[in-house]
């Protein structure tokens, strides 16, 4: 039996997608890029293999961020879906909120806390990273920041 799908939609359900099978990662994001993307403090990114998402409903319009990567969102109601880099082809990341239950997204990190917004503090004991978590870097902490 195969792997039940995850579905999201956007904020006026234009556009729909799913993914099957296991995630890749879930992190937290603290970017400059993804905060101005959302107008929000943080992120919650969920990576999946690009062979196992896909469009169920509508075409999402992308927005080319910067140099090799595109952010796909719904032309109707603005809500941003996806996140893709030329660096890392064969992964898609779509944003934890934009699920149908995404309570069902269980980050594992926190990443680019060197660029966290000093009035915001996520309370878990998930490991903050610097910049990435790729490629063996070790986390700066456990935890919110000392106060």
């Amino acid at each position: 039996m195969s792997d039940p799908l995850v579905e999201g939609h956007c904020l006026c359900g234009a556009i729909g997608f799913a993914y099957g099978g296991a995630p890749n990662w879930m992190r937290h994001c603290h970017c400059e890029s993804c905060r101005r993307a959302t107008s929000s403090p943080m992120t919650t990114w969920i990576s999946v293999p690009r062979a196992a998402f896909r469009f169920t409903r509508g075409e999402a319009r992308y927005f080319l961020s910067s140099q090799g990567v595109r952010r796909g969102f719904c032309a109707d109601c603005g809500s941003q879906l996806t996140y893709e880099n030329a660096s890392i082809p064969d992964e898609i990341h779509l944003y934890a909120a934009s699920l149908a239950d995404p309570s069902s997204a269980i980050p594992t990190c926190h990443v680019f806390v060197n660029e966290q917004l000093p009035w915001f503090e996520v309370a878990d004991d998930l490991p903050r990273f610097a910049t990435t978590s790729r490629g063996g870097a070790k986390p700066l902490r456990h935890g919110p920041a000392p106060k």
